[in-house]
């Protein structure tokens, strides 16, 4: 949807310095020319590295003087190439357990709140931000691009993705790696597959038939490589139809490289290698070696050459990672440089105010000037917002103002700490509303909080859910008795104001007592001020949502994690059939025709829009063409979403094209659609096809709210990638 626009103009929007793409003019010739010249040493040293930080398994056996970080890999200076130093995340420059003295850097909200945008342009511009703070501090690889569809509300990762549509994951994505290539800098696209639970991650065996991943999170990844040609692939932990990820065959070799063409080299996820075989099923580098059992790209995989495993094998690898370095400039020398930290700022400031989703308002929000007396209540709403955990968690500038370790596994030991990002919505509220009194209260106390409740106009309640790496968390309930302190709240005052700072859906029991709900998610090292922009009315909310809040766990296909409760330390087993296939989110409740909670791209603005007359087009390309007016007396942003919603008289629910557009009050614009055939198509005997009849869509507001169905007439096609051939019936 006029995403050849968008590109335009990402360089005037991104605040930072964009560094220009460096690409060499012929990778491959130059990758094949310096492997040539390897010794298998150094042919060894570029396909498995060390996390230099310690380890539950003690410390890294790498060369004094390397800064802690996620991956390194020796220079071969002889050849001029660089060391390799990989950096988590997707939200921001990782500092693992603080060890670097200067490893704050900005801290971004977390991918469901990009993902709330629907913003193809911010997405990109996140990447390229995220790109030249890695570059500037030195790394030439970002562990980031993750695309792991939403299938279950309680996934522990969930936060860090980009929600449970393929369209909308694959497409901000590929946009974010895109990026953050911009900036000489290598992004991953990551978990390849299915690695939707942490509950028994590293010995789940995903069952699914193979129409059903193609459908689903396999087009997710493959509209992300498509869109932002990730020179990096991050293989999984989990088994997919009972073969490692990271040993599949099938997946590597066959769907990702024969099929989709992917050019780049495959990474193991840390601790995800199981022998020097993998590299004959598609895995080209062992990561975080010392987590395995044992460094199997090292001494095993050379007794094994030119024997079980073909010298040229480790050739392969070696040329396509050295490719991928060459294809985007990070095989240059780094040279660290400054950071423009308050430019930076704004664009986390602006993607948590964009992501924002407001759920319920019934006109209490923006703050009414009558408020002169509020009183803010929640934990740590005082001091900053809360932050997901695990190998994304960021230090922000400024440093953490909350930092409490959770415990539990061990991983959780050295890894889960709940933080708290240094932006209070209490202080940026009062900045904002000078001529108001606003008061605070942890609600430690329901009752004392409720007395003081009874004396404001307005009560603002901040609820928050922590979610965190290795650790599912299997209830919709908010932990810590928060639902029963705003059933307190608001039978003190009537006039109170929910906003969720969480990872996941929560239930909302309390949902008809309040008068509105924001959904803040976890809102980066802005979000403080983000929240207060959205509350007062300087922004107007035009987040939608990228998952689906359902009514009770027992909506959904699992009511929690398979597992549950055991140790994931390796001698589980553990099978998971995902019986909805490729009905994933949204999909699931429309083919049961259940009312979730809150739907799939549900939210609202404080102005409100309308669409004209839906026109459909289908010869040899799909689109769609519609008029988008701001009808309120604002200006803001909107989503229009266009949904398949039957195929020649069968119901059917999918996502197929959506925008963002931002209309001053009275504009009106027409907008035109492409449509992608494979979210038309089914995938049956090697591949798409579109069964011939009528196809009928709908715009709407979300997946269970549609305006008037318009029909078109489609030819049976069968095809292959994106390129359709057309046999007519």
């Amino acid at each position: 949807m006029r995403y050849v626009i968008l590109r335009a103009v990402l360089s005037a929007s991104f605040a930072g310095p964009i560094m220009a793409r460096v690409p060499d003019p012929d990778p491959d010739a130059k990758a094949a020319r310096m492997e040539a010249q390897m010794t298998d040493d150094e042919r060894l040293s570029v396909v498995w590295g060390y996390m230099p930080v310690p380890s539950r398994k003690g410390p890294a056996p790498t060369p004094p003087n390397i800064k802690p970080t996620a991956g390194y890999f020796p220079p071969i200076e002889r050849l001029g190439l660089p060391p390799i130093f990989e950096t988590d995340a997707g939200l921001g420059i990782t500092n693992p357990k603080g060890l670097r003295p200067d490893g704050f850097a900005t801290a971004l909200p977390s991918g469901l709140a990009l993902a709330s945008t629907f913003d193809v342009a911010l997405a990109r511009q996140s990447g390229a931000m995220i790109g030249s703070e890695a570059r500037s501090k030195g790394f030439n690889i970002l562990l980031a691009g993750g695309v792991n569809l939403t299938r279950d509300w309680y996934g522990g990762r969930n936060f860090e993705y980009l929600g449970e549509d393929p369209l909308l994951a694959g497409v901000l994505a590929g946009e974010s790696i895109a990026g953050v290539q911009s900036q000489r800098v290598v992004s991953t696209v990551k978990h390849f597959a299915l690695n939707s639970q942490e509950t028994l991650r590293h010995s789940i065996d995903a069952k699914i038939s193979e129409a059903a991943l193609r459908e689903s999170d396999l087009l997710a990844f493959q509209i992300a490589i498509e869109r932002g040609q990730p020179g990096a692939l991050m293989c999984a932990y989990n088994k997919i139809n009972a073969v490692h990820s990271c040993s599949n065959d099938w997946l590597l070799n066959g769907v990702l490289r024969r099929e989709w063409g992917f050019k780049g080299w495959v990474m193991s996820d840390w601790g995800a290698v199981h022998g020097p075989e993998d590299m004959l099923h598609g895995l080209d580098q062992e990561s975080g070696a010392q987590l395995d059992t044992q460094v199997w790209f090292d001494k095993p995989l050379r007794a094994t050459l030119g024997r079980t495993i073909a010298r040229q094998a480790l050739s392969t690898s070696v040329k396509r990672i050295l490719r991928s370095l060459n294809a985007v400039g990070a095989d240059e020398a780094i040279v660290e440089t400054p950071i423009d930290f308050p430019a930076h700022a704004a664009i986390a400031r602006k993607i948590a105010a964009e992501g924002m989703v407001l759920l319920k308002n019934d006109g209490i929000l923006p703050l009414a000037a009558s408020a002169k007396r509020i009183l803010v209540v929640g934990r740590y709403a005082d001091r900053g917002v809360w932050s997901g955990s695990g190998s994304s968690q960021v230090t922000p500038v400024g440093g953490v103002v909350i930092r409490a370790p959770y415990g539990g596994s061990p991983y959780l030991q050295v890894a889960g700490f709940q933080v708290v990002m240094p932006s209070s919505p209490w202080e940026e509220l009062k900045a904002q509303l000078p001529g108001a009194q606003i008061d605070f209260d942890t609600g430690y106390a329901p009752e004392v909080a409720a007395v003081r409740a009874r004396s404001a106009d307005l009560v603002l309640v901040f609820a928050n859910q922590w979610q965190s790496e290795s650790i599912d968390h299997p209830s919709l309930v908010l932990p810590e008795g928060q639902d029963r302190l705003i059933d307190i709240l608001a039978a003190a005052n009537p006039n109170m104001v929910v906003v969720l700072e969480t990872g996941n859906p929560v239930a909302m029991p309390w949902l008809g007592k309040a008068r509105a709900v924001l959904e803040a998610w976890y809102s980066g090292q802005m979000g403080g001020a983000a929240i207060a922009d959205v509350l007062t009315g300087r922004v107007n909310p035009s987040g939608r949502l990228p998952i689906t809040f359902p009514m009770d766990p027992g909506q959904a296909p699992r009511a929690s994690p398979p597992g549950l409760g055991l140790l994931d330390d390796g001698t589980q087993q553990l099978a998971v059939s995902y019986t909805e296939g490729a009905d994933v989110g949204y999909r699931w409740y429309a083919s049961r025709s259940q009312t979730p909670l809150f739907a799939f791209g549900h939210g609202l603005s404080y102005t409100r829009f309308a669409y004209g007359a839906l026109k459909l087009h289908a010869g040899k390309d799909y689109s769609a063409t519609f008029t988008v007016s701001n009808v309120g007396e604002r200006s803001g942003a909107d989503v229009p979403q266009l949904y398949l919603v039957s195929r020649d008289g069968k119901p059917a629910r999918r996502l197929v094209a959506f925008d963002k557009v931002f209309l001053a009050a009275g504009e009106t614009r027409t907008l035109t659609t492409k449509i992608d055939p494979r979210l038309l198509a089914d995938w049956s005997n090697a591949a798409w096809t579109l069964p011939g009849g009528q196809y009928g869509f709908a715009l709407g507001t979300s997946a269970m709210a549609l305006g008037p169905v318009q029909s078109v007439r489609v030819a049976t096609r069968r095809f292959k990638g994106t390129n359709v051939s057309e046999s007519r019936r």
